[in-house]
């Protein structure tokens, strides 16, 4: 029976049990129940328990809408706070805030990095200059330094979400007699990066297809040209994506980052499966382009918070995974000159794994549909580069870059402008083999350079830079360590990428990334100088320490400054 004790409702328990006496109440919140029970309730009873229930749902369901409310206003407060930063800095975006999910941009920018993917096309490289020994640790090596590159560009990110990224914050950081041509030479440099990366995946997928062609038929001998061809097909495939699907992009990135995921795992079990026991001992640097989630964040809300998240997950991401894919990868090669000579060394390695040509093609699916996938979202991130340079006024014909069709929702000369270099870099494809290398070389070079420059500036100004009140925030010793770590990787792979792999160099094996790197300088310069130096206005913020921090603007800051001097002036006259 239902009985009303001490103001709330009890069961009264009539059972013949040894341990219940007669007439023993119990809170019906925490009945104990034996064995058999018999519970005669009430008539009226029934109901005062399902008014209690729903009451008790009612109250669950205004809990759980309350808790969204109020997620939905943080989310809110923090995507206008970051609008706010951009109008400070003078920019007004017109790319629409609610494109990306966090989901989707960590699936964009894990994808792009797709190390375990990107590892196993390139073994052939990394394997001659140091063994299985630096293929391995230099995946270790590389996280650990791209890691305090990520976290030192995740404090400007949290403090200024703009698509310029590095170009923005070396403006910023910077001191106001070279803000304009570090921040203009940042911001190309970091756009070439974002052109000759999906450039390079496009080689990447031509490669695999003509892999393909000469596993089955092996007296098949490739041609320039129709590597050429494949090349173009896939960036015609790119272009075309952005700009007729572009709605679809952020689906794309989610469904990218679980096929990339689950790519990774199903090759693992199958090489290791199909090689064991005869397993090798296992006594490159391929951890970058994690920036792609800075250059969209104007598209996704709550930036500040949300985007140094995402950078630093992508980057232990791709580490562990990458760790995980080429260690497998060594264990089960049997062959390592025949994996070196092959035209694609990913391909020759599962077949010695496997010994099936069928299964060896499957497996290469993973990273062939990957970099097609890659290669949309690089070109889509240089787009907003572009724009957002343009902007600035750094761009030519600037009133074309940082127009967003209307039709499109994207900037389209920002789409062709790295669909037409991509074109000429496939050119220069076809007259030297070692134009592959020289790309992939100058994407890393590039890449390296501009994350270095806006946390080197703001370690060399003692980190005064940021302002104190940003979300991810760096304890000041940790933050002086991940900057010099950053500064210093930058140095050393900038030099290994262009230093010669083999002496005596001759115009047959010279590594042709330091001209390539001077090609992107001379563009730069040349833009430069026909207009941009009179055009080019970088966003413009000092900072105010007192109480509290605060973003000033310099003409506002100026006029402070002034009317400060003024009123002491006044006071001394009167004094």
């Amino acid at each position: 029976m239902v009985r009303m004790i001490d103001g709330g409702p009890h069961l009264l328990l009539s059972a013949s049990f040894p341990h219940f006496s007669s007439s023993k109440c119990l809170p019906a919140s925490r009945p104990r129940w034996p064995r058999l029970l018999n519970l005669n309730i009430l008539p009226g009873a029934s109901n005062l328990l399902i008014r209690m229930e729903e009451s008790r749902g009612t109250i669950r369901q205004r809990h759980m809408n309350a808790t969204a409310t109020a997620t939905a206003t943080a989310t809110a407060t923090a995507t206008a706070d970051a609008d706010a930063s951009l109008e400070l800095m003078g920019i007004k975006s017109n790319l629409d805030r609610n494109s990306f999910s966090n989901l989707s941009m960590l699936g964009m920018a894990f994808s792009i990095v797709n190390t375990w993917c990107a590892i196993g096309t390139t073994v052939n490289a990394s394997l001659p200059s140091g063994g299985p020994s630096s293929a391995v640790w230099g995946i270790v090596i590389a996280g650990i330094f791209n890691l305090c590159c990520g976290v030192s560009l995740a404090e400007f990110l949290s403090a200024y979400p703009t698509a310029g990224g590095q170009y923005h914050w070396a403006a910023v950081a910077s001191w106001k007699s070279t803000r304009r041509a570090i921040s203009y030479i940042t911001g190309w440099i970091n756009l070439a990066a974002w052109v000759c990366l999906a450039a390079a995946n496009c080689l990447l997928v031509s490669g695999i297809v003509m892999s393909y062609a000469e596993l089955m038929y092996p007296a098949f001998q490739q041609k320039p040209w129709q590597r050429f061809l494949l090349y173009i097909a896939v960036d015609v495939m790119a272009l075309s994506y952005n700009l007729l699907a572009n709605r679809y992009l952020s689906h794309l990135n989610k469904y990218n980052m679980f096929f990339t995921l689950a790519g990774f795992v199903i090759s693992i079990v199958t090489i290791l499966a199909c090689a064991a026991p005869n397993f090798q001992s296992a006594h490159a640097f391929s951890v970058t382009a994690y920036d792609s989630t800075i250059h969209m964040i104007e598209e996704m809300p709550n930036p500040t918070r949300q985007g140094p998240k995402l950078i630093i997950y992508a980057i232990v991401m791709a580490v562990i995974t990458g760790f995980g894919y080429i260690a497998a990868v060594l264990a089960v090669i049997h062959d390592v000159p025949s994996a070196i000579s092959a035209s694609q060394p990913l391909l020759e390695i599962y077949y010695q794994a496997t010994q099936n040509k069928a299964g060896s093609i499957c497996l290469m699916l993973f990273p062939l549909l990957s970099f097609v996938l890659c290669a949309i979202d690089d070109m889509a991130t240089s787009a907003r580069i572009a724009y957002a340079l343009a902007r600035d006024g750094g761009m030519p014909f600037n009133r074309h870059f940082e127009h967003i069709s209307p039709n499109f929702g994207v900037p389209v000369a920002g789409l062709f402008w790295c669909f037409t270099w991509d074109i000429v870099l496939g050119l220069i494809f076809l007259g030297s083999n070692n134009a592959f290398n020289a790309i992939i070389s100058a994407a890393v070079v590039c890449f390296t350079i501009t994350y270095a420059i806006p946390p080197g500036i703001n370690m060399l100004r003692g980190r005064r830079m940021l302002p104190e009140n940003r979300s991810f925030k760096l304890p000041s010793t940790i933050g002086y360590i991940c900057n010099a770590a950053g500064v210093a990787w930058a140095l050393l792979t900038t030099v290994l990428f262009v230093w010669p792999t083999i002496n005596p160099t001759n115009a047959v094996n010279m590594n042709y990334c330091v001209v390539a790197f001077g090609v992107i300088i001379v563009i730069a310069g040349s833009n430069w100088i026909m207009g941009a130096h009179r055009s080019y206005r970088p966003p413009a913020l000092e900072l105010i320490h007192n109480h509290r921090t605060v973003l000033v603007g310099v003409d506002e800051l100026t006029e402070k400054a002034t009317n400060t001097e003024t009123k002491q002036h006044d006071q001394i006259q009167v004094d």
